[in-house]
């Protein structure tokens, strides 16, 4: 093959022996490098001209370069190309061989789930909140905290989680916590004997569990959400849900197993963490409400402002049944060490005055506009790839060939990509057999950068088989 200056250094490459053609390809670029013929430094021709010299599909060049970046016979940096690494010679046979030290990958895109658009935090009207809380706020609201935090944001949270969630509460039953995990260790403390929880979802919040002295049981998920009538089996006290959008793979709990996990719960006396993960954030669908809703007192509803407006605000809710308030708030500590006074005034207000509200419509329109511009460029350029869990949230999950995960994961790390595999939220005891697929966020990247993470996306995905 031949390629012009512009493109990297001319190569001849015979992709010959055993394997597919990124096994080929491999195995023929080592040879060039080991035998000299790649001097250190040289450039590469991009994926683009390589594959077209080679009659082979560039995601597979991606994918072989990826790989050998790994293993530390190329460098790249985004933007200069990729070139041959400055190797130490060959050692003599005989000679200890060290491993070599992992190569850091600089992230140029932020694909990782559950994160929103820092960029798009409405400043102007938040800080407009927190100069009329501020002035309209007693002189007690900045003594010692009450640990079930400020009465004006459960007031809020009381009004407004009822008209856009279907939440039955009062305000004396929020508990204010600086998010679902605090919520979660909260909860911990009252909590007797296991814990079901979906097959697939996050590590962390399973470690919560288990580090609070909870065995966790796995429940199946399916397109329909967890399937709950496995409870009964685990003997379990309780269950952790993702009901609007299960997390990760993306699905509704079908309204036959939400009435099913409202009767397990009075029947047995259990309760249901509920986890109104991506609630507010829909698309091609009628809102789901909270399952909270048909029986207040079996579920523990939590909510947070994480993704619906920032992390870094520290702002979450507990809605809990009447007879698990007084614990709760004994196991949150005699004031609140945890979430400000400021931001829960503030929040009070941006609730209040309708802006909670805009902002959720605002970033409905864009994540929507982003979820599109995936699926369109994914049925054009990988149509091979099904992707799932789209029709709320801030992610989708991309289904991939069985045994091509990790591949794919280290070309993304290749290509400055930053995003999830599949295969870690799964639980470890689940009986569900495993499945390959990358978890992809849309909600972090800038508007401007967001095509060219599509684009660098598209290069880590492997070929159609």
């Amino acid at each position: 093959m031949s390629s012009g200056p512009e493109n990297g250094s001319d190569l001849h490459l015979e992709l010959t022996g055993e394997g597919g053609a990124r096994v080929r390809l491999m195995r023929a670029l080592r040879e060039a490098i080991g035998s000299g013929r790649l001097a250190p430094g040289t450039r590469l021709p991009p994926y683009r001209a390589l594959a077209s010299d080679l009659g082979i599909a560039r995601n597979t060049v991606a994918a072989a370069y990826a790989e050998l970046a790994e293993e530390g016979w190329l460098t790249a940096r985004q933007g200069s190309g990729t070139h041959v690494a400055h190797r130490a010679a060959p050692l003599e046979s005989g000679h200890r061989r060290f491993p070599a030290r992992p190569i850091r990958h600089r992230v140029t895109y932020d694909l990782m789930p559950s994160s929103p658009d820092a960029a798009a935090f409405p400043r102007p009207s938040w800080a407009a909140s927190a100069r009329r809380a501020l002035t309209a706020a007693p002189s007690e609201a900045f003594g010692v905290g009450d640990p079930r935090g400020r009465p004006e944001l459960r007031g809020a949270l009381a009004e407004y989680l009822a008209r856009t969630r279907g939440v039955r509460t009062e305000a004396d039953r929020i508990v204010i916590c600086s998010g679902f995990a605090h919520g979660l260790r909260l909860v911990c403390q009252v909590l007797r004997g296991p814990v079901a929880v979906e097959s697939y979802g996050l590590g962390f919040h399973r470690s919560i569990l288990t580090d609070a002295g909870l065995t966790t049981m796995p429940l199946t998920v399916d397109a329909h959400g967890a399937r709950v009538e496995e409870l009964p089996a685990t003997g379990a006290r309780a269950v952790l849900l993702t009901p609007a959008h299960q997390y990760p793979t993306g699905g509704a709990l079908h309204p036959r197993r939400r009435a099913a996990v409202i009767d397990w719960a009075r029947a047995t006396g259990g309760l249901l963490l509920e986890d109104d993960y991506d609630g507010e954030f829909r698309y091609d669908r009628e809102p789901v409400g909270a399952v909270q809703g048909l029986d207040p007192d079996s579920v523990i509803y939590f909510g947070s402002t994480s993704k619906s407006l920032s992390p870094a605000l520290r702002l979450g809710w507990m809605v809990l049944p009447g007879r698990l308030v007084d614990d709760i708030v004994a196991a949150k500590g005699s004031r609140e060490l945890w979430s400000g006074v400021t931001d829960q005034l503030t929040l009070a207000d941006f609730i209040a005055g309708g802006a909670y509200d805009r902002q959720l419509r605002r970033m409905r329109g864009i994540y929507r506009r982003r979820r599109d511009l995936l699926t369109t460029v994914l049925a054009e350029r990988a149509p091979h790839i099904t992707i799932s869990g789209i029709a709320a949230g801030l992610h989708a999950v991309l289904e991939l060939p069985p045994g091509t995960e990790q591949a794919a994961l280290r070309a993304a790390r290749r290509l400055g990509l930053a995003l999830d595999g599949l295969s870690p939220y799964l639980h470890p005891d689940s009986t569900m057999p495993p499945r390959d697929g990358l978890v992809i966020g849309y909600g972090t990247p800038p508007e401007h950068a967001f095509t060219a993470a599509l684009d660098a996306l598209c290069l880590a995905l492997p070929d159609p088989r």
